[in-house]
């Protein structure tokens, strides 16, 4: 369980400095709720947004390096923004429960001597129980690969470098400082707290889907969570149709309503071993299978399929949910995701999109609005903050109707 409350970047691409939310940096800003989407015109940002939270992952599996020449960003020089010889940075603040103390997360990459990405400062805080108020203390500190990490659920030290709490304090020295180094204590049972967060980043789920991935062969093998691009949606569905039949009817049932000639969905294992979705329609005796669908059929089914899934991943991030989707669709799945995540911590969803028919299901608080600045570099506002958005939409003006006639953003 967890989710953001906030998050901060710097010096990546287009996003010179924006923070979202509530950060440890920046106590006044008001913690991201459970769905936060980002609107705003093409170039300002919002696909770099989405790549962000997809580089973070990226660095967790794969390292820095890596990282930077993955899914085409070209590599440090370019991913960083122009004219600035200052390290990448991000700030994450996060929370498992209500009633549990934030954990600050802030990563610093840069290049070493030899122009290689490195991790130049990794650092993890959070309060202990009988802080009531006061910096929080650092539990894991990183500065290139060397520093310490403590123990247990409790103690750290202050910025001065003074040791508070009885958790065991432990001197690290990493042989890569090209990887993270969560990665390495947060699989050790000792460390807790790191074990806890790195198990909340690994259950993030950054949605690429593709038709044309989703339409590719695809063999039986059962599985629980959609891939990045959708191409395992046939494995997905069988998963879901043999473990949790319920769960799969409430998918058809959301998908009917929709697209209202759809009789049946069902996974169909072939006899060479490949696996095929079976769609039968109203006014047709044969069926039609996945590889035939359209764009629109696929990914709807597909975003049914994640708001279902028996074990949720706690962050969902989905890129234009509107592309290939019939207008009047998206209000109601914007509606769906609200719904599926609630008010607790059990899941989080960040959408960026160009519609203001999804925005029309929203409330101002969860909208945020990417424009650029006079330097080029993209800022970032929330709906609410406004003049007239939050009165007009108390008022029942839809959010994405004020949108579309430029009332904001």
């Amino acid at each position: 369980m967890g989710k953001i409350e906030g998050i901060r970047i710097e010096n990546y691409g287009s996003l010179k400095s924006v923070k979202l939310g509530k950060l440890f940096s920046y106590q006044a800003g008001e913690a991201l709720g459970n769905m936060t989407t980002i609107i705003g015109p093409s170039g300002t940002g919002k696909s770099t947004v989405a790549d962000a939270f997809g580089f973070l992952a990226d660095c967790l599996d794969k390292g820095v390096e890596e990282a930077c020449d993955m899914n085409y960003r070209g590599g440090f020089d370019r991913l960083a923004s122009q004219n600035s010889s200052a390290p990448i940075k991000f700030e994450l603040y996060y929370r498992e429960t209500s009633n549990s103390r934030p954990i600050t997360y802030e990563l610093e990459i840069d290049l070493d001597n030899k122009d290689r990405p490195y991790v130049k400062l990794e650092r993890l805080r959070m309060r202990q129980k009988t802080q009531a108020k006061g910096y929080p203390l650092t539990f894991l500190y990183l500065a290139g690969g060397k520093g310490y990490a403590y123990e247990g659920k409790e103690s750290g030290e202050t910025d001065a470098g003074v040791l508070e709490g009885a958790g065991r304090r432990v001197e690290v020295n990493l042989a890569d400082k090209r990887k993270l180094g969560i990665s390495t204590y947060g699989t050790m049972q000792e460390y807790t707290r790191i074990v806890d967060f790195l198990d909340f980043l690994k259950s993030w789920y950054l949605c690429y889907f593709s038709p044309d991935k989703a339409r590719q062969e695809q063999f039986f093998a059962p599985h629980p969570h959609l891939n990045r691009t959708g191409s395992n949606i046939n494995n997905v569905a069988h998963y879901m149709y043999r473990e949790d039949r319920a769960g799969f009817d409430r998918v058809l049932a959301d998908i009917q309503k929709k697209l209202k000639g759809i009789k049946e969905i069902t996974p169909s294992p072939m006899d060479d071993k490949r696996i095929v979705l079976r769609f039968l329609e109203e006014g047709f005796s044969e069926p039609f299978y996945s590889p035939r669908m359209s764009d629109g059929t696929l990914k709807l089914f597909a975003y049914y399929l994640l708001l279902n899934e028996h074990t949720p991943r706690q962050l969902v991030f989905i890129e234009e949910p509107e592309n290939g989707l019939y207008h009047q669709y998206l209000a109601d799945l914007a509606i769906e995701l609200r719904k599926g995540v609630g008010t607790g911590f059990k899941k989080q969803v960040f959408v960026t999109t160009h519609s203001p028919f999804f925005v029309n299901a929203l409330e101002p608080k969860d909208v945020w609005v990417l424009e650029k600045g006079e330097d080029g570099f993209s800022q970032v506002k929330r709906a609410s903050d406004y003049d007239y958005v939050k009165s007009m939409v108390d008022e029942g003006v839809s959010l994405g109707d004020l949108w579309f006639s430029q009332y904001f953003g």
